[in-house]
């Protein structure tokens, strides 16, 4: 699996890696450096040396960081026909570790963005309770916290591709799912304050944006890990997340996240709005509807090498991606290099959480042939990702009578013999 030119002798690397840190640590080499080098001899060019001049100033109260004008990643957005209703979608392939910095998380919005002062806001929750109260910010941040890691997928995530392939890159094609550490009060602690009449069963969330998004919430996901979030990756929540409250559902579908969020109504039944009846429902093959499938399951995708990539030549690589499931930790992943003919286990480059993504790789030694690169993930209830023909086969495809949400296919990126990667149907 690995490639065989270069130093396999152990005892040779280990003296030649002791050789190169020896005179790397010398003057003799860097002045060497300088000089011209005799035909056919190792040479390259010392850079100047950023010592010789002065770093910029530092801000005199402190200032806020920012990245170096160096790092030039951002979300793309997918065209609408407003700029108040949008998606912007997270470059997956750009990302380091496991966390997606708060800057490029993928945004969905429906009303534009609010600007809500922390000071004016609260949160009111009422209906089917004993004590109907209203909690400004500080009174939620006066309660005990909690803070989790925790992806967050739209469930329109890929509807582009169910009946072909569409878009060129995995930003396009899974971009609309991030990860954050968020911090937060339970919703069950709520709950023990204001106390819950026999009955409730539903829970209806309000956002305060112009949208006035609202969705019905089973009272039982809400006390097993529901959280009134106020913070995500140590610090307060960005405008477009959200601020200065959002629900997060850990594992629901993202529509179900309710930002800006102002008003937690408890009843016996689902309320019925409009974003779980003409929206957010999976329509099937036979004209019928899933209502209320608000699991994510268990996906993966490669994001290196992928769509609109081009590899340089023959040669290692080291192929890697994400797996997530909203059913909890995920327990394996395996990869193909030829169109799911044959699978070989990857390696988790990170620790598996609940409800979290996990990085995983796979070494990879190209020899130049037209090649299929595709993962699957298996989560700890025994769940194995589909391929599309598998979803098809239930849910119908994407059209009159089909679904747009819940697409969770094996993704499939083809290499030519040039190395150009590209989006396919395998």
């Amino acid at each position: 699996m690995f490639p065989q030119a270069g130093l396999t002798d152990r005892r040779k690397f280990l003296f030649a890696a002791a050789s190169v840190a020896g005179v790397a640590g010398s003057s003799a080499f860097a002045q060497a450096a300088e000089q011209k080098a005799p035909p056919g001899a190792f040479h390259f060019d010392v850079p100047a040396d950023p010592t010789k001049e002065q770093g910029r100033a530092v801000a005199a109260d402190g200032g806020y960081g920012s990245r170096s004008q160096f790092e030039t990643e951002v979300r793309w957005r997918y065209p609408t026909p407003n700029d108040l209703t949008s998606w912007s979608m997270t470059p997956l392939d750009k990302m380091l570790g496991n966390l997606t910095p708060s800057g490029l998380h993928f945004e969905r919005h429906h009303g534009g963005i609010p600007t809500i002062d922390p000071a004016k806001h609260s949160l009111i929750i009422h209906g089917m309770v004993d004590t109907p109260k209203k909690f400004s910010i500080n009174d939620l941040k006066r309660l005990p916290s909690v803070t989790r890691k925790h992806f967050i997928e739209c469930s329109g995530n890929g509807l582009t591709e169910w009946n072909k392939p569409t878009m060129k890159t995995v930003q396009g094609t899974h971009g609309l799912l991030s990860t954050s550490e968020w911090t937060g009060v339970q919703f069950a602690t709520l709950a023990r304050e204001i106390g819950l009449k026999e009955g409730s069963a539903w829970v209806l969330a309000e956002g305060a944006d112009a949208a006035v998004m609202t969705r019905s919430v089973p009272m039982e996901k809400m006390l097993k890990d529901a959280l009134i979030a106020y913070g995500q990756n140590g610090e307060a929540l960005r405008p477009e997340q959200g601020y200065p409250l959002r629900l997060l559902l850990p594992g629901y579908e993202g529509n179900t996240h309710i930002k800006w969020l102002r008003r937690l109504e408890i009843s016996d039944k689902p309320f019925m709005t409009r974003e779980e009846t003409s929206k957010y429902t999976d329509l099937l093959g036979d004209g019928k509807a899933r209502q209320f499938s608000l699991d994510m399951d268990a996906k993966s995708v490669i994001t290196f090498p992928s769509g609109d990539m081009k590899l340089p030549g023959a040669g290692f690589y080291n192929i890697q991606g994400f797996a997530w499931s909203g059913r909890g930790r995920i327990q394996s992943v395996d990869v193909s290099v030829d169109g799911g003919k044959t699978w070989y286990p990857a390696r988790l480059d990170s620790v598996p959480e609940p409800i979290c993504t996990v990085r995983f790789s796979f070494p990879w030694v190209w020899d130049g042939k037209p090649a299929v690169l595709q993962s699957r993930c298996t989560d700890e209830t025994g769940y194995v990702q589909p391929t599309l023909k598998q979803l098809i086969a239930i849910r119908g495809s994407n059209g009159p009578f089909g679904s747009i949400y819940h697409l969770n296919a094996i993704q499939s990126w083809a290499v030519n013999e040039a190395g150009d990667v590209a989006n396919v149907h395998a």
